[in-house]
């Protein structure tokens, strides 16, 4: 799973390069989430405006590095495609994670709760 992480303050974003994010590539994607967000702080923003598609089990994988993080790091989306906006859309996940057009527009939000 090609991702990378760029931490700025107490951000860090989280960059997906991949187009899918589905049941072949779930299992790296939680693995690699583990590895980029282990031993920060802060928000973690995932910019996912690469991903072009995600089934349930990237839907699964997402819940599941947000419970990973805990109570004391909150994990944000931005940059959702229209595909994968529908998704969160269906499953009612858009009520569960705080959604951003894009990664500025995440880190303004950050800069006016703070």
């Amino acid at each position: 799973m090609d991702m990378a992480a760029d931490t700025q303050g107490d951000v860090t974003i989280v960059t997906v390069r991949s187009e899918r994010i589905d049941a072949a590539s779930a299992i790296r994607f939680k693995d690699r989430m583990r590895e980029l967000t282990e031993g920060g702080h802060g928000r973690v923003v995932l910019d996912m405006a690469a991903v072009d598609f995600i089934d349930s089990s990237g839907l699964g994988a997402i819940v599941s590095t947000m419970k990973l993080l805990g109570t004391e790091r909150k994990l944000e989306l931005a940059g959702l495609t229209p595909k994968v906006m529908k998704v969160f859309r269906l499953t009612r996940m858009d009520g569960v994670f705080t959604l951003h057009a894009d990664v500025e527009a995440a880190r303004a939000h950050g800069a006016s709760a703070a």
